[in-house]
């Protein structure tokens, strides 16, 4: 019977260590890189933050309207507050009266 005998030769040791680092490092670097890495979770997390502050903001000013419209309701129809709205809109005010316009903090 004949057989065949192959040299070892030192290319062939090396191909599996090769392979098994171009698919760790490729890995690697997309854990780190990728979409869902770790420089994006990071930036998911600053637009969690974000987004969470400007939420309580316009939670605070959607607050603010409620109120306002409570208490223009027909309930209970504050003058003061009809009165201060009206001249507001329409820009007016009288004669013997000193407007003083405060804008709030943005």
């Amino acid at each position: 019977m004949w057989t065949r005998h192959h040299k070892k030769r030192r290319l062939g040791r090396l191909v599996v260590p090769v392979i098994a680092v171009a698919f760790l490092s490729y890995f690697g670097y997309h854990s780190i890189h990728g979409g869902y890495g770790l420089r994006a979770t990071e930036e998911f997390d600053r637009q969690i933050a974000e987004r969470q502050a400007r939420l309580d903001e316009l939670t605070q000013k959607r607050q603010i309207l409620e109120k306002e419209v409570e208490l223009m309701s027909d309930g209970s129809l504050e003058r003061d507050m009809l009165d201060e709205k009206a001249r507001l809109a329409l820009n007016m005010s009288r004669s013997d009266e000193i407007v003083i316009f405060h804008r709030p903090a943005n």
